[in-house]
């Protein structure tokens, strides 16, 4: 009788045991286990670091002496006392305000070409993405070398059609352009993104629209630009992170200047932190950096209602 008792109690423990592990724990589970390597990194090598920097922006650190609480000194001096602040929004303004929809535009003009069923498209779509794979600084040292007022390739190019060398690099008028062209040279991560934008539009879509008429103006009108919004709103955002975050060129090839016409604002954030070791006030202005970069995210989050599209419905 005991052991009668037994067997259906152990009988019973089973289902619920299997219940418990159902097939979305199980996909839950695996999902924790798979990403457990980038949370951990997120705890020991960021979340410390940025908490450091919170408290770091409202405190006198020099890295020699310990830091002394200052309070809002370090926000005060950046907005009232540093010339050099205003100047590098304003160039970081200019780069992205210009940069990024001459890129988003050319990525997704490149992608629309490269979509076709033109001759060895394949090869053109590995030749407009192998240069966003190089490193930044062996494409700024590239560049540095194209831009040569004197034996660039570029001066060379417009000498042929009778236009005078022009020091790129070297003049203030220049230089913000010259850094701006040379993001465009790194595009093929955007086109890679709207190629699979492109083609996951349904072609039975194109087919309605053939069968109402409609040319290929209208097509790409109607029924190809609305459909990509989700895909240029992601370019979009990423855009505007990225070039709010713009450095590695700058630092290379003009180092801010000439006349501080490229001293973007993380360069200017650099400056203080790596050369004059005011790390208290660098801290200060990386969050200065991350409340803009937030508004403008949040900003350009809000207006996807009026202008994304989504299949289905928004």
């Amino acid at each position: 009788m005991a052991d009668a008792v037994r067997l259906e109690a152990e009988a019973r423990r089973v289902p619920r045991r299997k219940r418990w592990l159902t097939l979305a724990r199980r996909e839950a589970l695996l999902c924790y286990l798979f990403i457990s390597p980038w949370i951990a990194g997120l705890l020991i090598f960021t979340l410390g670091p940025i908490i450091a920097s919170l408290f770091l922006s409202f405190a006198d650190y020099t890295v020699i002496a310990p830091p002394e609480w200052s309070g809002l000194a370090n926000f005060r001096k950046a907005f009232t006392q540093d010339p050099l602040v205003w100047k590098s929004l304003g160039n970081t303004a200019y780069y992205v305000g210009i940069g990024v929809p001459l890129r988003i535009v050319f990525a997704f003009l490149l992608a629309a070409l490269l979509n076709t069923d033109v001759q060895g498209r394949l090869f053109y779509r590995i030749v407009y993405y192998m240069p966003s794979i190089v490193p930044g600084v062996a494409s700024a040292v590239l560049w540095i070398i194209l831009l040569n007022p004197r034996l660039g390739l570029i001066n060379l190019v417009l000498g042929l059609v009778g236009i005078p060398s022009i020091n790129w690099l070297g003049s203030p008028a220049y230089s913000k352009p010259s850094l701006i062209i040379m993001s465009l040279w790194g595009v093929g991560g955007s086109m890679v993104i709207y190629l699979a934008g492109f083609q996951s539009i349904p072609q039975s879509l194109y087919e309605a629209a053939d069968s109402d008429g409609a040319n290929r103006w209208a097509k790409f009108r109607h029924v190809t630009i609305p459909l990509m919004t989700p895909t240029i709103f992601f370019d979009l955002i990423m855009q505007i992170i990225g070039s709010f975050q713009v450095f590695a060129s700058a630092f290379i090839m003009t180092g801010g200047g000439p006349l501080n016409s490229t001293l973007f604002f993380m360069l200017h954030l650099y400056d203080n932190a790596f050369e004059f070791f005011r790390m208290g006030y660098a801290s200060a202005l990386a969050w200065i950096m991350f409340v803009i970069i937030l508004f403008f995210t949040l900003l350009t989050l809000k207006s996807s209602q009026a202008w994304v599209f989504y299949q289905g419905g928004r």
